[in-house]
């Protein structure tokens, strides 16, 4: 008889056995979660953001209604249905890109081997990835920047937008990544049909699995030259012609965040940028709204059928009445007046909402009108300097993963390990000012702060080195001319005369000697 130690440990084991059984597989665990995270809400407002920075507003699919019988909201064909799109979300993220990442950052560090390194592999590419990154990130709150390297052998950073990738975290500050899952759709052919296929990649310290999504069951995406559907991140070749992979140590898909929380810009204003396209579109089709179709009222009409006095209202601009004795027959319209104030200033209303929600600035505001000084524009400017600040708080963070990746590649090609070298991003803002104002401030802090960081303040000046080198150079011949002068001119010809001048007693004659 079996002890009760000896049946609890064959029960638990019985219980581990048929858990273990009954347990997901990693393969099913990746379908039902991308199947969640497809028609999640998270995502559908990252899809939103993107379409509604692209002008594909929801009131593009806007039909007119009326109340049928029953109290019933019916729609209807036969009155105006513009649908008025002013994209003012769309100008929000181009005004926050452009006002941090517009102008090139500059790389600070005191090793000028890795100052030159870096401009090269952060050139005029990089920059415009960057930008693109600043917009993706502000329509679906996130983007992802992944480093490769390209067909010619070379480091290189593509985009990848916050609806085509579902990560997994590590922790719950969303700082370090797990694993992540892509999915994209590609264009192909079934047979002669065309068909949108869905990809799958999933990228983890193991390299790049793919595989092609069906009914929500993931199939291998096997390459049929290889037979394989898992592939390295990088494929070094050597002097024979062999091929070997290698992966990262870290999985390549660095975060590029609007703000902490990921949230995008469009969850915050879709319903005012909604209000601003039904208003103008309302205001349209009451002003289309004319005697031809608009609420008419009939006495004594000559017929029975309303489509009849329609069309021949229509048709013909006139339609039949009866006089009968006593009974005057006759065409009544119910006024509508459309006021134009109101619109106005609901829109107005509307507008300056939307861009106090975005945090954004009104290139139209008072206070640049007559003579703006420089405290009306910071003023002006408030809002926007705040936002890009978490923003900018983001995008260092995300700066300091694309450089880890950065020195892996520089020291295994041989060009130097830079792992412990301090170098600071510096972001320079677009913002308006009164240079006039900035130049007499910094012309009397002259004495006062050292040269180069005046230099720095300058509105004109875009590279600070650069700058202080032509100072250095100016400086260097204005020292050599000096030099040049005063050694020239005592004992050489006089400007202008062509005579030598007169040597006194006492005067040294150049050799150190006097004459």
């Amino acid at each position: 008889m079996l002890s009760f130690i000896d049946f609890m440990t064959t029960k638990v084991s019985n219980l581990i056995m048929q858990g273990a059984k009954s347990r997901m597989t990693d393969k099913e665990f990746l379908e039902r979660e991308i199947a969640r995270w497809k028609n999640s809400s998270q995502r559908i407002m990252q899809i939103k953001g993107h379409l509604y920075y692209e002008n594909e507003h929801d009131i593009l699919a806007r039909k007119r209604t009326v109340i049928g019988e029953g109290g019933e909201i019916q729609p209807v064909d036969n009155l105006p249905n513009n649908r008025v799109i002013d994209n003012q979300y769309g100008k929000m993220v181009n005004q926050k890109a452009n006002y941090l990442l517009g102008k090139a950052f500059v790389i600070d560090t005191k090793n000028e081997q890795y100052a030159e390194l870096l401009k090269k592999i952060f050139n005029k590419s990089f920059m415009k990835t960057l930008k693109n990154g600043g917009k993706a990130a502000l329509n679906g709150g996130i983007a992802w920047i992944y480093p490769y390297y390209n067909d010619a052998g070379e480091l290189d950073f593509r985009l990848f937008p916050s609806y085509e990738i579902l990560p997994f975290w590590k922790d719950s500050e969303h700082t370090e990544l797990d694993f992540a899952v892509r999915l994209y759709l590609v264009e192909g052919y079934e047979g002669t049909q065309s068909k949108i296929i869905e990809k799958v990649e999933v990228y983890d310290l193991q390299g790049i699995h793919k595989f092609v999504l069906e009914g929500g069951i993931l199939i291998p995406d096997v390459d049929t030259e290889r037979e394989v559907f898992e592939v390295p991140y990088v494929t070094v070749t050597d002097k024979e012609g062999g091929a070997a992979g290698l992966n990262w140590e870290k999985i390549p898909l660095i975060p590029l965040k609007y703000n902490e929380q990921e949230i995008p810009l469009i969850k915050k204003v879709k319903t005012l940028q909604d209000g601003i396209n039904v208003m103008l579109s309302d205001f349209e089709n009451n002003m289309q709204e004319d005697s031809r179709n608009t609420i008419l009222i009939l006495k004594n009409y000559d017929g029975q059928d309303l489509g009849e006095f329609r069309r021949n209202l229509a048709t013909y601009g006139a339609v039949k009445v009866r006089y009968d004795g006593e009974t005057k027959g006759g065409v009544e319209t119910l006024e509508i007046t459309v006021n134009a104030e109101n619109y106005k200033t609901i829109l107005e209303s509307f507008k300056k909402a939307l861009i106090e929600n975005a945090m954004g600035y009104d290139a139209k505001d008072d206070r640049l009108s007559g003579n703006p000084n420089q405290m009306n524009i910071q003023s002006m400017y408030s809002d926007i300097d705040l936002d890009a600040n978490d923003m900018e708080t983001e995008l260092q963070a995300a700066f300091e993963e694309i450089l880890w990746f950065v020195n892996i590649h520089l020291a295994n090609t041989g060009q130097g390990d830079f792992e412990n070298e301090a170098v600071t991003i510096l972001f320079n803002r677009d913002m308006m000012m009164d240079e006039g104002q900035i130049i007499e401030n910094i012309r009397n802090s002259e004495g006062i702060l050292s040269n180069e960081t005046l230099i720095a303040q300058h509105p004109w000046v875009q590279n600070i080195e650069d700058e202080l080198k032509k100072l250095e150079r100016e400086r260097q011949k204005e020292r050599e001319e000096f030099e040049q002068q005063q050694g020239y001119n005592p004992w050489g010809k006089n400007e202008g005369t062509g005579t030598s001048p007169s040597k006194k007693e006492g005067d040294f004659d150049g050799k150190g000697e006097k004459v």
